[in-house]
C-alpha cells in the first residue's frame, strides 16, 4: 500500500489560499483594508522566509471567523472557490492527485492554512484526508483560536501520525510514501517520507533536494 500526501498552497494551487482569503475579506469591505492588508503581507513574508510566529499570525487569521454566523462565512467561501480558488488550481494539480488515487494510495492534504478555508478546496480535488490547522468551535461558532498542534512544520508530523494511528496504520504500513511540497518550511516531513518531492519549489528547498537528488517537478 502507498501512501500519497500533498501540500496545498504553492503547490496544488499557483498560490496561497490562507493569503488570498484574508485579501478576499478585505475586497468584500469584511475586513477593514488599512488594518489587514499590511500584516497579511508581513505574515506572508515572514512565511516564506521560514521566520513566521506561526501563534501570532492564527492570532490574526481565525480572530475574523469568530465575529460571524457559518452560515455567513460558508456563504462567502462559496464565492472565495469560485473567483480565486480554482483560478489558482495549478495546471498538473488534478492529474497527479488522481494518478496517485489510481495507484489505490492513501492520500491526504497535509497544509498549515486553517481547514475551514481548505475543506472545500480538499473536496474539490476529490482528496480523502484533511489534515490541517483546526479552528476551535464552540456552539457552532469558531472561537477564533486554534485546536491542537498547529499543521505546520514539525507539527505535520504529529498531525499525520495522529490520522495514521487514527486508522491503524503507521509509516511502516506503506510500501512507498510521498509528499509533495513547494516550502522549506515542509523540510521536517519531506524528510520523514520514503518519497520526498519538491513542487515548484523556493530557493531553499530547490537547493536542498539538488543536495540530496530528490525529485523537482512543476505542475504549473
Amino acid at each position: 500500500m502507498k501512501l500519497a500526501l500533498f501540500d496545498l498552497d504553492n503547490t496544488l494551487l499557483n498560490g496561497d489560499s490562507d493569503f488570498e482569503w484574508a485579501q478576499f475579506m478585505i475586497s468584500k469591505g469584511v475586513l477593514d483594508r488599512e488594518v489587514h492588508e499590511a500584516r497579511n503581507v508581513e505574515f506572508y513574508e515572514h512565511y516564506k522566509a521560514g521566520t513566521l510566529d506561526i501563534h501570532a499570525f492564527l492570532e490574526f487569521q481565525l480572530a475574523p471567523l469568530a465575529r460571524h454566523s457559518r452560515q455567513e462565512l460558508d456563504r462567502w467561501h462559496l464565492e472565495f472557490m469560485t473567483q480565486r480558488i480554482r483560478p489558482m488550481i495549478a495546471a498538473g494539480a488534478r492529474a497527479l492527485v488522481k494518478r496517485h488515487q489510481d495507484e489505490g494510495a492513501l492520500t491526504a492534504m497535509v497544509t498549515a492554512t486553517n481547514s475551514f478555508v481548505t475543506g472545500p478546496i480538499c473536496r474539490e480535488f476529490g482528496i480523502e484526508h484533511l489534515i490541517a490547522t483546526v479552528p476551535a468551535c464552540q456552539n457552532g461558532r469558531f472561537t477564533g483560536a486554534p485546536r491542537g498542534t498547529p499543521a505546520f512544520k514539525a507539527g505535520k508530523i504529529e498531525r499525520v501520525e495522529a490520522w495514521l494511528e487514527s486508522l491503524g496504520f503507521w509509516w511502516g504500513s506503506f510500501t512507498q510514501s510521498h509528499f509533495y511540497s513547494d516550502s522549506h518550511n515542509d523540510l521536517p516531513l519531506l524528510q520523514k517520507v520514503t518519497h520526498p518531492v519538491a513542487v515548484d519549489p523556493d530557493p531553499t528547498l530547490r537547493n536542498h533536494a539538488q543536495s540530496h537528488t530528490w525529485p523537482i517537478i512543476s505542475l504549473r
